[in-house]
């Protein structure tokens, strides 16, 4: 066993904390925390300790592959893969144009610095839609917060007096640096108050001053019944909100006529403690909120993500150290543009609003599945695997095989990419040059690039996604040899003589098509150590030190315009352990409102509207009275990139939760066995009986259901949540689907 320790982050979930590996041959004999991450800090929880999993597992992708008539596999080698590819693309654009042509991915939790490539050879042929992950779960506060705020903010929980969490368990779903010692170090702390709204009783409820156990799907009439104390109360910021919003009397005109006490009932939540947790909000000096799936993933899931950021604004908690804040993004992954040119964009088939670029993925096989002349009829996936993922997977299996090119890029055997007719092997997270873009603090935010901790392994044929990339654009004329040579040769002058030929290059629209891979051809091979993958981050960091100087250099880079860029980039490539790269003055964040009158817009018409209109409650199907969460994050669950179930140390099939209540009703004990049925489907699992779920409420976990091979075959452990939700179940607003709120009956099966 090495003795050295390797930098590199943990991949399973969005904070991507700083993580030290030591080998033993290519396994991963020990993880730690490392403690030189600017944002970690040596902080992990349990999960990254079985990452081994993940890089050594049994359906590691070798060789590209090709699918024979019979629908079997054979390998192929690159120039046949990728000939036949762009043949196969060029050939779909040409006959039905560069619309019909889909992306879908772009990275999973820690690997985005590939997908930042993606976009050259879908501009290339003409390709104007995508979607992946982020539309089944952020979407619509992502619409709300463009609307609202022309940007997106994130909660100081290191300064905040009072932390909420809304739909939110950070003690397993983390999401923010060092959750589990930031929620002690809150609860712990008298001045401070922690509230949850969550159904469940969860680890971060356990420690929560005040914990509003809201029925399930009954959230939106809750934080209408918040956000009304506030204003019938006159707990709001006037003076703060006169300065700083408009809309406030249409709002306040709504919410004085909610009916408190009525919706507290709806919601099951005693009234009083809904208006001594308003009164808190109202009182705190700082308030910091972070919401998640839980009501991202539920009934007026859109209105919620509404009613939330009233609940922060209306106080006055924006804009300062302790309240919410927006981040300077490294990397653009959020896109706004409600008050520009592309806020009525919607999907060519549904119909179906794109919010920050992205289609609704509930959609997508209804995109598909149809006669219509504008269907999507070819597609290509990247590092996701919809056909596990996206609601309603029977469905999603058939719309991709019926396309007419399915194209998987990934590092293991996905169920996607088992319907694929080419699958082309990238490295593992560990294996690469890599990045997160999920960088989204303030007012301190940091950047990691991640070098490969070992390298393949010996006798595979795999090629990382940026070097896929540009092949597949050179294979389509994409990026023409003169022209890369002419940049190569600027790039060999110096960083200055390629900055003047490429910003020039950049005036020829079909190049600017191709920027990433341009960059990966002619800047990346000067790169040190192989680096030629980072590239693109190199536009990313002129980008944002032009567009915010004294951020960057307030985190110790100096210089001015392009060479402040340089020089980020320059300590990017430094810091094997991640680096500071802006940090925020007070009052910074107001700079980075992007509504034109830089006011913040209270008053959203059309979701006033449906706050006007809540009804008596959350409906109750007789034939399926319970609700099911249809993906708990649990201890021994994670994104489905740790596809070997050996993983779990418990709950290794992941059980059923149901209430005591519930559990004596349908006769069923610990260790019993259920049948979970939807107007999608049924599944089978072993019972678990706790009292941290209300009555009617059970729950399935995420991360399971996966095909992995076994001594004897393939074998699938657990249950799929997505056998069992329904595509049509989704917002209104955002398309983001109803998964916390599924309806279902639960049968008892024979001992």
């Amino acid at each position: 066993m090495e003795t050295e320790w390797r930098p590199s982050a943990c991949v399973l979930c969005a904070c991507n904390c700083g993580i030290q590996i030591q080998l033993d041959g290519r396994r991963f004999a020990r993880v730690r925390g490392d403690k030189a991450h600017p944002s970690s800090q040596g902080y992990t929880c349990e999960k990254p300790l079985r990452l081994d999993h993940y890089q050594n597992a049994e359906d590691r992708l070798t060789h590209p592959l090709r699918r024979r008539p019979d629908g079997t596999f054979e390998r192929v080698g690159w120039d046949t893969a990728i000939a036949e590819i762009a043949a196969r693309f060029s050939a779909v654009r040409d006959a039905h144009g560069g619309e019909s042509i889909f992306y879908y991915g772009g990275g999973g939790q820690g690997n985005h610095l590939g997908g930042s490539y993606s976009g050259a050879f879908m501009r290339a042929l003409g390709a104007k839609y995508r979607s992946n992950a982020l539309a089944q779960e952020k979407t619509g506060l992502f619409w709300v917060s463009d609307r609202m705020l022309g940007n997106t903010a994130t909660g100081d929980f290191d300064h905040c007096e009072v932390a909420l969490f809304v739909g939110k368990n950070p003690w397993q779903s983390h999401g923010l640096p060092r959750a589990r010692p930031t929620l002690r170090e809150i609860a712990r702390d008298p001045a401070r108050c922690l509230i949850v709204i969550d159904p469940r009783r969860t680890e971060t409820a356990e420690l929560a001053d005040i914990h509003l156990q809201v029925r399930p799907g009954a959230d939106a009439w809750l934080l209408a019944a918040m956000a009304a104390v506030l204003v019938q109360e006159d707990l709001i910021a006037h003076e703060w909100l006169a300065a700083h919003a408009v809309g406030l009397e249409e709002v306040r005109a709504v919410l004085r006529a909610v009916p408190v006490a009525e919706n507290c009932a709806i919601a099951g939540v005693p009234e009083e403690l809904v208006r001594t947790a308003a009164r808190r909000i109202a009182a705190a000096s700082g308030v910091a909120v972070f919401e998640d799936l839980g009501v991202q993933m539920t009934l007026h899931s859109t209105l919620n993500s509404y009613l939330d950021n009233l609940l922060w604004l209306l106080t006055g908690n924006f804009g300062r150290p302790g309240t919410n804040n927006p981040p300077i993004l490294f990397a653009p992954f959020i896109t706004f543009g409600h008050h520009g040119p592309k806020r009525d964009r919607v999907s060519p088939v549904a119909g179906a609003r794109i919010i920050s670029g992205l289609v609704p993925a509930n959609v997508v096989a209804e995109e598909i599945l149809t006669d219509h002349p504008r269907r999507y009829r070819a597609m290509l996936v990247e590092t996701a695997n919809p056909a596990h993922s996206v609601a309603d997977s029977k469905r999603m299996r058939e719309a991709l095989e019926a396309l007419d090119l399915l194209v998987v890029i990934d590092v293991a055997m996905t169920e996607t990419a088992r319907l694929a007719d080419y699958v082309l092997p990238a490295p593992s997270q560990f294996e690469k040059w890599e990045a997160t873009f999920f960088n989204l603090e303030a007012p301190a935010n940091y950047f990691h690039l991640r070098r490969p901790v070992l390298d393949p392994p010996q006798g595979a044929d795999l090629l990382p996604e940026p070097e896929i990339h540009a092949r597949l654009c050179e294979a389509v004329g994409a990026l023409p040899a003169d022209r890369v040579q002419t940049l190569r040769e600027a790039a060999e002058r110096g960083r200055a003589a390629f900055a003047e030929a490429f910003l020039a290059a950049m005036a020829d629209p079909e190049l600017a098509k191709v920027a990433p891979a341009l960059l990966y051809r002619t800047l990346g091979p000067t790169l040190p150590g192989g680096a030629a993958a980072a590239a693109s981050l190199w536009a990313q960091a002129v980008r944002v030190a032009m567009a915010h100087p004294d951020a960057v250099r307030r985190a110790g880079i100096e210089g001015e315009g392009l060479a402040l860029g340089d020089r980020l980039f320059d300590a990017i490539l430094d810091s094997p352990s991640g680096l500071v790269f802006t940090v925020d003055e007070p009052g910074d964040g107001w700079d980075r409102l992007g509504t034109p009158d830089k006011k913040i817009h209270l008053a959203l018409p059309d979701l006033l509207d449906e706050l006007a209109r809540l009804g008596p409650g959350p409906d109750v199907h007789p034939e399926y009275p319970f609700v099911l969460s249809a993906g708990e994050r649990r201890a021994f669950t994670a994104n489905t990139i740790f596809r070997d179930p050996s993983w779990r140390r418990r709950d290794t099939d992941g059980v059923l939760r149901v209430s005591p209540k519930d559990a004596a009703g349908l006769g069923l004990s610990d260790g019993s066995r259920a049948r979970v049925t939807t107007r999608r489907g049924s599944v089978e699992a072993t019972v678990e009986i706790t009292d941290t779920l209300q009555a009617g409420h059970i729950s399935l976990p995420n991360g399971l259901g996966l095909s992995y091979p076994g001594e004897t075959g393939e074998i699938t452990t657990g249950a799929p949540p997505n056998e069992l939700t329904a595509s049509e179940d989704r917002d209104p607003y955002a398309g983001t689907p109803w998964h916390k709120h599924v309806p279902a009956r639960v049968e008892a099966l024979p001992a």
